[in-house]
């Protein structure tokens, strides 16, 4: 059975600073590392590995310095990695990102599960794995806590919702985003440490790969960042105290001053 697993590089803070001229994240001086919800995901393809058999190739699209992702990531087990770099793919946006990702899986041996992260730290979108799917055609199933029952034909899962969870059965090929319940991420070994510092990166350029150059990088985004700025801070709020019901007449006729119209 051939895995895949895309993951992404995100700065390792939560001070994140942007660039005010190009409106992208400042990564210089920052350490980055695999996105959280991506570890979960190289976890269940390592899991899925180890009940089926066969390859995990670890894919992801950035600079040259998201290589150290790729290493981390075959520290922990996966066999094989690609990076896809190109001044061509900077302003991706996610349905750039996605189509870029869907035509390098495309130059691989095949595949038979596509795993994801629920989302990406820096962006929040959760858009990039059924981006994925939609351009390679395939199943998807977003928020996967737990695989049920898979086979090289066929898998059984539960997805999370708001209210509970669903059985979702699919054929395979298919991907999967996955949640942080569906496993606990292991520890790189020594040896998977050692075999990662030599292991060879294969980097697919633009020109690499069949797609149209149109749909790459900023000019190829459908959607651009215009302007970014940060929310002013929210002022001191008011202490209520006494009586439930007294403290809900107090909101109830906070609110109500709140919407009268303004004259």
């Amino acid at each position: 059975m051939n895995i895949i697993v895309c993951i992404k590089q995100v700065p390792d803070t939560a001070n994140v600073k942007i660039d005010p001229q190009t409106n992208t994240l400042i990564r210089e001086g920052v350490a980055s590392i695999i996105n959280p919800f991506d570890m979960y995901a190289i976890e269940e393809a390592i899991r899925t590995k180890e009940k089926l058999g066969g390859k995990i190739t670890a894919v992801t699209m950035g600079p040259p310095q998201a290589e150290d992702a790729l290493r981390e990531a075959i520290s922990m087990g996966v066999d094989d990695a690609v990076l896809v770099s190109d001044r061509a793919f900077a302003g991706s946006d996610t349905w750039a990102t996605s189509y870029t990702l869907a035509h390098a899986i495309k130059k691989l041996e095949g595949f038979d599960i596509i795993f994801c992260g629920k989302q990406a730290a820096d962006g929040d979108t959760a858009q990039v794995g059924p981006g994925i799917s939609m351009h390679l055609d395939i199943p998807q199933v977003t928020y996967v806590k737990k695989i049920e029952e898979i086979s090289p034909y066929q898998a059984r899962v539960e997805r999370m919702t708001e209210e509970g969870y669903e059985i979702i059965e699919t054929p395979l090929p298919a991907l999967f985003t996955v949640v942080k319940e569906i496993n606990q991420p292991r520890i790189p070994s020594l040896k998977g440490k050692i075999r990662a510092k030599s292991a060879q990166i294969r980097v697919l350029r633009a020109q690499d790969l069949d797609a149209d150059e149109r749909f790459l990088g900023l000019n190829g985004s459908p959607t651009q960042v215009v302007k970014i700025f940060t929310p002013p801070a929210r002022e001191g709020g008011v202490m209520l105290t006494g009586p439930v019901d007294e403290i809900t007449d107090k909101i109830i006729a906070a609110i109500k001053d709140e919407c009268k119209p303004k004259f």
